[in-house]
């Protein structure tokens, strides 16, 4: 068939009003729209747009509570700042490029800047509702997907001043998107850990931060930290800097035994998820303060390895990239930045010699694994080149993740166990976007052992060889990596084995919301007329009772289910549970506990919970 032509003429230009952009281009103003199981999800970026104004309003020193509910598909945020003027209030949630954030006089620490963030809450929401409360009197409006339809303005002499927002996601744009308390509530503590002093009463249960980011990484380590937590804060009066330098600084650090660097990074009280100059620049002044210190020559990667680190700082018009500011620009504060913190961190292992001989240890320690182990890696690759030049495992495809060119967003890998339901996967799989790695049985159960455990077994090393992270996991070349195991106790164990190493040694995969794992159906109902997949028992009733003469199929693997059916459960329907991880301290217990040696406390649990099925 012929494909249409299409003329390419003065009526195919096409101008948008802001409203219009922002509904149609949505994706620009708040990233990926998702479904609210991921942290960076457009319903979590809209949230974080309306708290940012009450923080902004924290930092300018009015308001220490900030009040916010949040439904499943419901928020409502309540400040107690100045109040946005009222005679404004319509203009600063609706017409783009307006507010006060382009005034360093009234706001000069703030992390709004574009004039943009709630005229988009407001644009992508079913409904909007705003008002503003000033000595004594109120004013806003209630919106319908960022049209006004009503102005609201009277009296309200007990009210305290301060400014209410209320929305409801707009359907039409975010489907069944529904906000998930741990996620909320983790992105609040993230704001509470940088404003001390500050208030967050999220549906009535309140989060505040005493001791800033010392409170952060003693959250993140638990009982893992090698030893006290250092830190360093700016005094009370750095806000008042009048140049572009840096206003304020905090900074914090500790080491774990765990094998990966983990860093936390803010800028006015923003979260820059994606870090940006300030945290690069935290990398390398501790690297330079510990060599002072220690007047030595340490790798950079020796010494910040299992470190958990944490950097906040303040400074006028931070440059941000992206509307969603998750990383900094700003590269003119660098080369001062750097300086700051080697000499901060200098000083604060002077003052502490007995930590700064627990760091040291370690650091040392770190360096002479590292040595074994290039040893062992040397080995490994020598043999694998011998074998085969390729991942024998692997059937990959053609697309592959690469966040700098913004391509393979939509690529997975899928680690599946045997060769039947390898076989079927790859029968029925998109060669461009999924690849399938097979798995040879149970994997090793690492819970007890170090990394190079990795290089000594074959199929462990070909998967890392396979997601390319064996010397960072920002080389990851797939978007998801997918569990695809049977529904059984085998089945079960292999997930648990898998869970086990990724959260060992490469637990940001599961952090920054990499892996998941695929749900297959456990059963087939149908008759001669319908066939329906239920993924559960109440839905293998709930069929049978619909479907009259109907007959029912369990589902014992991945092998049994027949190509020409397994098409949908790894197209577009495909059902992904994601691997969240609400407090990184919380891994190594629990792994030494369910996959570590086999103690008298996990036998006592196990008999505690034990289930017998009565017909046996």
């Amino acid at each position: 068939m012929a494909k249409k032509k299409i003329n390419y003429d003065e009526s195919t230009i096409q101008t948008l009003s802001a409203l219009e952009h922002i509904r149609k281009r949505t994706g620009m103003y708040i990233g990926s729209i998702g479904d609210g199981s991921q942290y960076y999800d457009g319903i979590y970026i809209r949230l974080k747009e309306v708290v940012d104004n009450a923080i902004d309003e924290f930092i300018s020193g009015y308001g220490k509570k900030v009040e916010i509910t949040v439904e499943p598909q419901f928020v409502r945020v309540r400040d107690y700042g100045r109040g946005i003027p009222l005679g404004k209030v319509l203009e600063c949630v609706s017409q783009i490029n307006t507010g006060a954030k382009y005034n360093d006089d009234v706001f000069q620490f703030s992390v709004g800047l574009n004039g943009v963030g709630t005229k988009a809450v407001n644009a992508l929401s079913s409904t909007f509702l705003v008002k503003s409360f000033r000595s004594g009197k109120y004013a806003g409006g209630r919106f319908e997907r960022g049209e006004l339809r009503e102005e609201l303005k009277g009296s309200c002499r007990s009210e305290p001043d301060g400014t209410l927002i209320e929305f409801v996601p707009d359907p039409d744009i975010f489907g069944r998107s529904q906000f998930l308390p741990e996620l909320v509530e983790r992105r609040l503590r993230l704001y509470s850990y940088v404003q001390a002093g500050l208030e967050l009463v999220y549906n009535g249960e309140p989060i505040l931060s005493e001791n800033g980011l010392v409170d952060l990484i003693d959250a993140e380590t638990g009982d893992d930290a090698i030893y006290p937590t250092l830190s360093y804060r700016s005094p009370a009066n750095a806000n008042d800097a009048s140049d572009k330098s840096i206003a304020f600084l905090e900074i914090a650090f500790t080491h774990t035994p765990r094998f990966s660097e983990t860093f936390f990074s803010f800028v006015n009280g923003q979260y820059t998820s994606d870090g940006g100059t300030h945290l690069s620049a935290f990398r390398e002044g501790f690297i330079k303060g510990v060599n002072e210190f220690a007047k030595a020559k340490y790798e950079g990667d020796d010494a910040r390895e299992s470190m958990v680190g944490a950097i906040s700082i303040r400074m006028k018009s931070p440059a941000f990239e992206g509307q969603t500011k998750n990383k900094l620009g700003s590269p003119e504060i660098r080369s001062e930045l750097v300086a700051q913190i080697r000499d901060i961190v200098a000083d604060l292992l002077h003052r502490n010699p007995d930590t700064a001989k627990a760091l040291i240890a370690k650091i040392e320690e770190t360096q002479s694994l590292r040595k074994e182990l290039q040893t062992v890696k040397k080995l490994s690759r020598e043999r694998s080149k011998a074998v085969a030049r390729h991942i024998p495992q692997l059937r990959d495809c053609k697309n592959h993740l690469d966040p700098k060119r913004k391509r393979g967003r939509d690529s997975m890998i899928f680690l599946t166990e045997g060769l039947s339901a390898a076989g079927s996967i790859t029968k029925t799989r998109d060669v461009r976007t999924q690849a399938v790695f097979t798995l040879r049985g149970k994997p090793l159960n690492v819970a007890e052992l170090q990394r190079a455990a990795i290089y000594t077994n074959e199929e462990l090393y070909n998967l890392m060889r396979a997601l390319n992270i064996e010397d960072s996991t920002a080389g990851l070349r797939y978007e998801k990596i997918v569990f695809a195991t049977d529904a059984d106790v085998d089945g079960m164990h292999i997930r648990n084995l898998l869970l086990t190493f990724f959260l060992k040694f490469f637990p940001s995969l599961a952090t920054t919301g990499h892996v998941f794992i695929l749900e297959t159906p456990l059963f087939r109902v149908r008759n001669k007329k319908e066939t329906r997949y239920c993924y559960s028992e109440a839905e293998r009733d709930d069929a049978m009772k619909s479907l009259r003469s109907s007959e029912v199929t369990r589902f014992k693997g991945l092998g049994e289910i027949n190509p020409d059916e397994f098409v949908h459960f790894i197209g577009p329907k495909m059902r992904l549970t994601p691997v969240r991880i609400g407090n990184e301290a919380r891994v190594p217990p629990v792994l030494t506990f369910y996959m570590g040696r086999n103690t008298p406390e996990r036998r006592q649990f196990i008999m505690d919970h034990l289930e017998v099925d009565p017909e046996f």
